[in-house]
């Protein structure tokens, strides 16, 4: 039977509870235990899938198909556990439960109310695959206090009652602002949030408190007086110059300890972190760098790309060298001339994206990696905006571009050489969808094979012709065009086993030029870099030791 520990926030939003779960989980692993980590979202969107970036940042997709939150991202890059639709909830799920459970009469004809049916609903979620795994990590989204909250915070206060004693643990993260006027730092915003805690019926055993600095003694002993926690569960999260370096700093404040005193477990096995101390030396003693562009339309908030960054740091890893990354806004390119501002860059990539907005750009930045010899990973759109560009500029298709541009404008106004994706094979079955469907949840999403050709550059770099990658999007290059294309050398490199869904595109008279219609970055994690990456910031650091 698992064990359970809930990570809740206070103070202020964005402190890095999902990396600070991500950390513990790879401490718990460090020391020999099975984890899985959950994030239960207080929002009414039944998922984070139909979210602007700007909104919510990326969203990170399982092999399973459920569009999640970011932070199951860090889950998976700590721990090398493969997130499942079982692992994300939200509200908005959780209240739709319980209202197609009423619809159908489940419910005996009962009054629904948030105590219990609600609270239920969220218990039998957190409870799924609980004999599978050592610790269950329960990340509860937002703050203390937020209204939407209340439900989740309920939810886990009975779950912890239902229990036997000692099988959960609370761990609350808050913040201790630096006054910079009085060069004090303060611990009354934690008092007040751990008092809010406390109102609602869950005492935390853990505080973990995030900081620009060490927590002094006094304040320390101040904390676990006022909040009623040991001393040594007062942990400081200080700020660190990498993510990676968050397992090692927690261990040195004694966190993974602090959980397992919780727990009563004693002795503990002693943890084995050979493998962190290896990722932050490659983080930190690079022999050399590379920059790449990211020529994106999200270009003004980072999490929007958050996957790619770590997958790009991942790929710097593995060649011992430092990736800077610089945010390049697509649309400038609508504008302006892309040599200017592209060619001082060793490598660059187009991510995915939706909506027309900045395509131009996009497929004049392919234009300028094909015809310039820079290495160029075009990612979902950026793959079919590569594509777009060679069917323009080399096959002779003069008005190429894609459906999903016509279908926003109302107007036909290209050939589509990318158009909406209406049939395809998951698993034995066959999946249909119409333009007009509903928009959550209806994408190619999740992990599907593709079929790599012999002798390709992907095949060299994947060391093997049978793949399987993650996949979110709903408009694919027609493969009606792919001979035209291929005569004017545009390799179709990787297709669909069943061979009507081009998966990858290449150049081969160029160095590195590879289009992927999946997310590869979803894959990657810091002691195993994703291959694409890995080749990609490769041939990057050859072309900055050309320069």
């Amino acid at each position: 039977m698992a064990r359970f520990i809930f990570i809740t926030g206070g103070v202020v939003s964005s402190l890095g509870k999902g990396l600070a779960s991500a950390a513990l989980g790879a401490l718990l692993q460090a020391r020999g235990y099975s984890v899985r980590l959950r994030k239960l979202d207080p929002y009414l969107n039944v998922d984070p899938g139909t979210m602007s970036p700007f909104e919510h940042g990326e969203v990170f997709v399982t092999d399973d198909g459920a569009e999640t939150d970011l932070d199951l991202g860090h889950y998976e890059r700590f721990t090398g556990v493969a997130a499942r639709k079982t692992d994300s909830i939200s509200s908005g799920r959780i209240y739709t439960n319980v209202l197609e459970k009423e619809r159908r009469g489940d419910y005996l004809g009962k009054t629904i109310q948030v105590i219990p049916h609600v609270t239920n609903e969220i218990k039998d979620f957190i409870s799924i695959g609980e004999d599978e795994v050592d610790f269950m990590l329960c990340e509860i989204g937002g703050t203390v206090g937020d209204i939407e909250g209340l439900p989740f915070f309920e939810a886990i206060r009975q779950f912890s009652q239902d229990k036997p004693r000692g099988q959960c643990v609370f761990m609350h993260l808050t913040l201790l602002p630096y006054i910079k006027a009085s060069g004090e730092l303060k611990t009354k915003p934690t008092q007040h949030s751990v008092k809010e805690l406390r109102s609602i019926g869950l005492a935390p055993d853990i505080l973990v408190c995030r900081s620009e600095g060490p927590i002094p003694v006094k304040e320390r002993e101040k904390l676990a007086l006022f909040c009623n926690v040991r001393p040594d569960s007062v942990i400081a999260a200080q700020d660190l110059k990498s993510i990676y370096e968050a397992p090692i700093a927690y261990h040195r404040e004694g966190l993974d300890q602090a959980v397992l005193d919780a727990f009563g477990i004693a002795p503990a096995p002693k943890p084995n972190l050979d493998k962190w101390e290896d990722v932050a030396d490659r983080v930190f003693n690079p022999e050399g760098e590379v920059t790449v562009a990211i020529v994106g339309k999200y270009t003004q908030l980072e999490d929007a790309y958050k996957s790619i960054a770590e997958a790009l740091t991942h790929g710097g890893m593995a060649n011992r060298v430092k990736v800077n990354i610089e945010w390049v806004d697509a649309e400038l390119f609508d504008r302006e001339d892309p040599a200017p501002h592209l060619e001082n860059y060793d490598a660059i990539l187009v991510p995915g994206g939706f909506g027309e907005r900045g395509t131009e750009g996009k497929i004049k930045a392919a234009q300028y990696a094909r015809e310039h010899k820079i290495p160029y990973l075009g990612i979902c759109l950026g793959m079919q905006m590569a594509v777009i560009e060679a069917a323009r500029n080399v096959a002779g298709v003069a008005k190429a571009g894609s459906e999903e541009f016509d279908h926003e404008a109302g107007e036909k106004r290209f050939e589509p050489v990318v158009y909406h994706l209406k049939e395809w094979v998951q698993g034995n079955e066959k999946v249909n969808r119409r333009p007009d469907d509903a928009k959550g949840g209806t994408m190619r999403l999740g992990a599907y094979d593709a079929v790599l050709a012999e002798g390709s550059k992907v095949a060299k770099v994947y060391g093997t012709t049978a793949i399987d990658e993650r996949h979110r999007h709903r408009y694919e290059v027609d493969v009606t065009y792919k001979a035209k294309l291929e005569e004017a050398g545009l390799c179709f490199s990787g297709m669909s086993p069943d061979g009507r869904l081009p998966e990858i595109v290449e150049w081969p008279d160029h160095p590195w030029f590879i289009g992927v219609q999946f997310h590869p970055e979803l894959k990657s994690k810091p002691f195993d870099p994703h291959p694409l990456f890995r080749d990609f910031v490769r041939a990057a650091k050859e072309v900055s030791r050309l320069v």
